[in-house]
Order: C-alpha cells, then sequence, then structure tokens
C-alpha cells in the first residue's frame, strides 16, 4: 500500500482510550460476566464472576499444535533393537570373480542358508536400515512463553461453543460456556454422586458419548497394556481437591486437573483445542490471579505476559473501506485489453462468414461452376476419342507395329518347267 497507508492504518489502530473502549463494546466477542450454578441444583444461580482476560486471548491454533506436537515427545521411553540384530553370522564377501554381489554370505554347505546374503537390510535376516539407538534425541525442549502462550490460547478456545462442538462434545444441554459451579463439587468422595451432578449438569449426553466410543485398538498397542481406547469428555478444573479427584478418576472420559497445574496435554487433546470444561468458583476466579491482565502482566508467572491480539479491531472490511485508508489508496486500474487472436479468413469458414456473408454462396456457386466445366471437359475428350480413336487406328498402335517382326515374303520358285 505504501507509507502513508501505513501512516493511516497505525493511526486507526492506536485510537484514543475512549474510542477503544467503545469499539470493543460494540465487537465485543465475550461475556463480561460468566453465571455460578450450584453443583447439586444447577437450575438454581449462586451469583456471577468476571470473565478472565486470560479467556478472551486470540487463539492461535498454530502455536497449540507445535507446542503439543513436542510436549508430547517428552513422555516417551527409550527404546531400540538389540545391538547385534542381524550380525550374528559368521558370514564373508565372496569378492569379486565369482559373478555375485560382494555382499556378505552365510558359510558352510549342505543347506539352502550357505550362501545367502547376509548382514545388509536388503537381505533376509539381515539388520535394519538406521538401527534405532537408546541415545536418539528422544525429548523436546519448549520455551516457557511459548508453552503459556499455548495454554491461553486453549483456554480461550474453550469458552467459544462453536470450538467447543466442533470438537465433537454433546453441549447441547448445558446451560452455559464456560461452565462454573460451585465450590461444593470439590468435596464430593463418592463417585457415584459424582455421575449423578455431572448427568444434572447435562454432561450426560457427553457422558454416554465416551461410553460408546470404547473400541479395541488397532495394531501391536492392543498387546501393550493399551488395549482399548476412547474419546475424551469433559475436563473438571479445581482449586482443592477434597475427595474430587478420587470421585472422579473412574468415570470413563472425565479427566481432573489442578488450576495451578494447567496442562496442554488435557486442554487440547491430539493438539486440538477447544476441549469442554467444567470450572469450580474458586479455580475460575484464580485465573484472573494467575494470569492477570496485559496491563499488570501475569502475578504468579515472571516476566510473561498475555498475548497480544494482532489487531485491535479484528473488522478488516470496516478498516479497508474506512475514509482514511480509501484516501489514499490509488485508483484501481483498469485491466489491460485484451485483443483477439486475428485468424485467416481463407482457412476459417466462421471469421469469412462474418467478413462476407456472401462468401458461402458464392463459394457454393464457384463449385457448381467447377463441377460443370469437369463434366464438359469428360463430355469433350469422350467425343474426341470416338472421332480420333477407333480401333487400331491409335498413334501408339501405329507406333507400336513399325517393330512388330514381318513374316519373310514367300519365295516364288523358279518354273523350271518351262
Amino acid at each position: 500500500f505504501g507509507s502513508r497507508l501505513f501512516k493511516s492504518l497505525l493511526l486507526l489502530l492506536l485510537l484514543t482510550p475512549l474510542q477503544l473502549s467503545l469499539e470493543r463494546q460494540t465487537m465485543a466477542t465475550a461475556r463480561p460476566v460468566v453465571s455460578v450454578y450450584q453443583f447439586d441444583d444447577p437450575s438454581k444461580k449462586e451469583g456471577s464472576v468476571t470473565m478472565p482476560n486470560v479467556l478472551v486471548s486470540p487463539l492461535r491454533p498454530d502455536l497449540v499444535r507445535f507446542v503439543h506436537t513436542n510436549i508430547a515427545k517428552n513422555k516417551r521411553m527409550a527404546h531400540s533393537v538389540y545391538i547385534e540384530a542381524g550380525h550374528e553370522t559368521a558370514a564373508q564377501s565372496w569378492h569379486t570373480g565369482r559373478a555375485v554381489a560382494r555382499i556378505p554370505r552365510a558359510p558352510g554347505g549342505g543347506t539352502h542358508r550357505a550362501g545367502q546374503g547376509a548382514f545388509g537390510n536388503m537381505c533376509r535376516g539381515g539388520h535394519m536400515f538406521n538401527p534405532t539407538r537408546t541415545w536418539r534425541r528422544w525429548h523436546r525442549r519448549v520455551n516457557s512463553t511459548m508453552r503459556r502462550h499455548a495454554v491461553a490460547s486453549a483456554l480461550a478456545a474453550s469458552s467459544l461453543v462453536p470450538l467447543v462442538m466442533a470438537r465433537g462434545h454433546r453441549i447441547g444441554k448445558i446451560s452455559e460456556v464456560p461452565l462454573v459451579v460451585s465450590d461444593g463439587l470439590e468435596s464430593t468422595t463418592k463417585t457415584k454422586k459424582a455421575v449423578e451432578i455431572l448427568a444434572k449438569l447435562g454432561c450426560g449426553d457427553e457422558l454416554s458419548k465416551v461410553k460408546d466410543s470404547k473400541t479395541v485398538r488397532a495394531g501391536k498397542g492392543k498387546m501393550r497394556n493399551r488395549r482399548y481406547k476412547m474419546r475424551r469428555g469433559p475436563l473438571v478444573v479445581f482449586n482443592e481437591d477434597n475427595g474430587l479427584v478420587r470421585a472422579m478418576r473412574n468415570i470413563p472420559g472425565v479427566e481432573t486437573c489442578s488450576v495451578d497445574r494447567l496442562n496442554l496435554l488435557s486442554l487440547a487433546p491430539g493438539g486440538n483445542f477447544g476441549r469442554f470444561i467444567v470450572w469450580t468458583q474458586s479455580a475460575f476466579k484464580k485465573l484472573n490471579e494467575m494470569y492477570g491482565s496485559l496491563k499488570s502482566g501475569a502475578p504468579m508467572k515472571k516476566g510473561y505476559t498475555l498475548p497480544r491480539a494482532q489487531m485491535e479491531n479484528a473488522d478488516l472490511e470496516r478498516l479497508i473501506n474506512s475514509n482514511e485508508i480509501q484516501s489514499v489508496l490509488k485508483p484501481k486500474m483498469e485491466a489491460p485489453r485484451k485483443h483477439d487472436t486475428r485468424l485467416n479468413p481463407f482457412t476459417h469458414k466462421e471469421v469469412m462468414a462474418k467478413l462476407n456473408p456472401y462468401a458461402a454462396e458464392k463459394k457454393a456457386e464457384d463449385s457448381a461452376d467447377v463441377k460443370k466445366r469437369k463434366a464438359e471437359r469428360v463430355k469433350a475428350g469422350v467425343e474426341y476419342n470416338k472421332k480420333f480413336k477407333k480401333g487400331d487406328s491409335t498413334f501408339y498402335k501405329k507406333l507400336m507395329k513399325a517393330f512388330e517382326a514381318k513374316a519373310p515374303a514367300p519365295i516364288e520358285k523358279a518354273d523350271d518347267e518351262e
């Protein structure tokens, strides 16, 4: 756009605080407060809490996927193949001169194994290509700021209904997203009671979905203590564990997490954010204490500030069409005129028809005239042949007669008697 357009964009983005506040009010994407429901009777509200700033962070699916991919590698255990695999034979090469490849060959005789190739990764019973080693770099280090940005983005996605539903969660009967319940949920100690509470909150369809999704794992994992797999259900975030973890741990698909130890692997399973989260009131309030705001920074995270949106005003169409930007733009350029390819009318009938509509009729007349003259020539030739080329009197036949061998004339016998 040029320097003038850049200055205009800065002018629009760096508005006065009053203008920014009005802009945020007209283009708000999050509620200012969230309702708090009683854990044992969700039809009643206990009050409301302020929406934490971390839940309106910008969405960064690329960052979430990158961080998840790397930190998921940190629980891998080192493994490798046997160091002598493929080399447990005294094979030697036959070298050159025997019209066979120089691959090492098994020794001996009298068996099929004798003379077979060995050691190579292309040989039966040989070693694998690039054997795995225990000293491989199994784990990955991820910057702390990137981890925190990814967690903030995943938390923000969990408060948006479309993203939660797009991830497959059944939240049709949920009162509100994010779902915040009273702190009495943290004192639940019985699994039966926990299941009843989740059902009252509207999570019954979600629990049924998780239970019905249990299937046998494909591959060798079924033989390695992970025979079954199932979908992820709701994540219950608490502030103090007064028996909640023990009550929830045996419910299929349900996971618990302390608000002080929010983990991206739980907030965005598979690298896809938008997980359905059930918050307790104290845990929800603590988010502001942990992450703070853009102005104050994060009190409980040293040197960290929430990610800032790339644009204060996300209505890009409104920005581009504003008077400030349109006044400095160059006028719209007209597309260069394209000329049609000129075709030879003598080889393209449709072009000739446009130039000379009488051309087709003229061509038909000329064709009829040609046929008439040809017929006259043929007729004249036939008449000529009848008149001048009769039987053997043709020139060619006369010419060829000159070369024919003539029979000798008979010799007259003298009349001896006379």
